[in-house]
């Protein structure tokens, strides 16, 4: 479907930060193919009066566990490792692949109603959750958890395999793969270096865990003598393109190594707070040339997979850690949940930015709301003002999944109702 908006202000996120208003979007099919004045022989089969509105790139969120939504509001007010020991894990399980796929597809939905166009999870059952992408037309990057020993039966590694065959470049390109090993404390060294392998077999990225808690930090200095940083790049695993995300505990050396690595950060302001695991030092990797990206974390950590949230919390606690009023912008605070995401998930080349030739991934934000008044600076207004409620509607890859707050590909009535029923049945087993 060609879709032209028009009367819009549009903040690109390309070479041009500052807003431009009174613009016209033509999309072709699955790209942006006008920006600016429309010529008169575009053919529209849809156009968007976005007058009062702001045209953005879709969030995208950096690091997920969106099938957590099952276990959101269940496990609260805990440490980290009490709250994976005594409550998550051992639900987990209880896992089965409907349920895998239900809480996919509420995770889906709370997505798409916060302007998020594209995700990073990592969880179980991923092929579920692959079917709940492409039933809802979002696009995600999808890892299977892998935790494992060095005389693991490579039981895990198969099923990411599998993954990989059935669904890298699935869902008309929407879903790509990268391989997901949990954690340096759940999988062993010798695990961790068949990673490595599996990672080059298949030729994509790796998405973990670094350095989340100052336990894990602890246990790791006590088991190898090094940082879980250091660790992980003895053992070569920044040889591949690497997802890191937390990396709240971080030294200065475990700082110049990601940065010479080219790992790309994924803060989660959120998740860190509420499990008081810590901030992660974002200003002072983004000045050492780190690429840093947004993310809610699991809706069980968080409890919500609200970007617009994660936006604000990246802007704002950063002044207070640093004691500066100046530390990470708002425009830099809303580059980590648009382009720095693009970059750290190797899609930079085809989102995150309203750029002539890119996919058309989108949101239409309603500004014609008492909290975006008086309208001094829209910049700051996404930043500190918006609210994931303002988002109108979303367009990815050309198609238009949600309007005037309506998702059109999927029943959110029916998911809410299955979601309930597939989590109080998991409390029962």
């Amino acid at each position: 479907m060609n879709i032209l908006i028009k009367n819009a202000t549009l903040l690109s996120m390309g070479d041009k930060e500052e807003p431009v208003e009174n613009v016209e979007v033509a999309i072709e099919k699955d790209k942006i193919k006008y920006i600016g004045e429309v010529p008169e022989d575009f053919y529209a089969e849809k156009v968007i009066d976005a007058r009062e509105s702001l045209v953005m790139p879709g969030l995208i969120d950096g690091h997920t566990h969106i099938a957590m939504s099952l276990f959101r509001n269940y496990a609260d007010d805990l440490p980290l490792m009490e709250w994976l020991k005594t409550r998550i894990w051992p639900l987990e399980e209880k896992l089965t692949a409907q349920d895998v796929y239900w809480g996919s597809m509420l995770g889906v939905a709370e997505l798409i109603r916060s302007g998020v166009t594209c995700f990073s999870d990592m969880y179980f059952f991923m092929e579920e959750t692959a079917k709940a992408v492409e039933e809802a037309g979002i696009r995600a990057v999808l890892a299977r958890g892998l935790v494992g020993g060095d005389n693991d039966d490579g039981r895990r590694f198969e099923e990411t395999r599998k993954l990989y065959k059935s669904w890298h470049n699935g869902a008309g390109g929407r879903i790509k793969v990268m391989v997901g090993p949990h954690a340096p404390y759940t999988c062993s060294p010798g695990y961790l270096r068949k990673v490595v392998e599996l990672a080059r077999e298949l030729n994509v990225g790796i998405h973990i865990h670094i350095a989340e808690s100052a336990d894990e930090v602890e246990e790791s200095l006590k088991n190898y003598g090094k940082s879980p940083v250091r660790h992980i790049y003895d053992l070569g695993l920044f040889d591949i393109p690497t997802v890191a995300a937390h990396c709240v505990h971080l030294s200065d050396e475990d700082i110049e190594i990601l940065a010479e690595n080219k790992v790309s950060v994924v803060n989660n302001p959120t998740s860190n707070l509420k499990l008081a695991s810590g901030f992660a030092p974002v200003e002072k990797m983004i000045k050492k040339g780190i690429n840093v990206a947004l993310g809610t974390d699991g809706p069980s950590s968080n409890n919500n997979l609200n970007m617009f949230e994660e936006i604000n919390l990246a802007a704002i606690i950063n002044k207070s850690v640093n004691h500066d009023a100046t530390s990470i912008p708002a425009i830099t605070a809303i580059k980590m949940a648009t382009v720095n995401g693009a970059k750290a998930l190797g899609l930079e080349k085809e989102i995150a930015s309203i750029e002539v030739g890119k996919k058309a991934d989108l949101i239409i934000i309603d500004t014609q709301k008492p909290h975006f008044y008086p309208r001094h600076n829209i910049i700051s207004a996404v930043a500190y003002s918006a609210q994931a409620s303002d988002v109108k509607t979303v367009i990815v890859d050309g198609k238009i999944v949600m309007e005037d707050y309506e998702i059109k590909t999927i029943d959110t009535e029916r998911i809410m109702f299955e979601t309930e029923k597939a989590a109080k049945d998991l409390m029962r087993r």
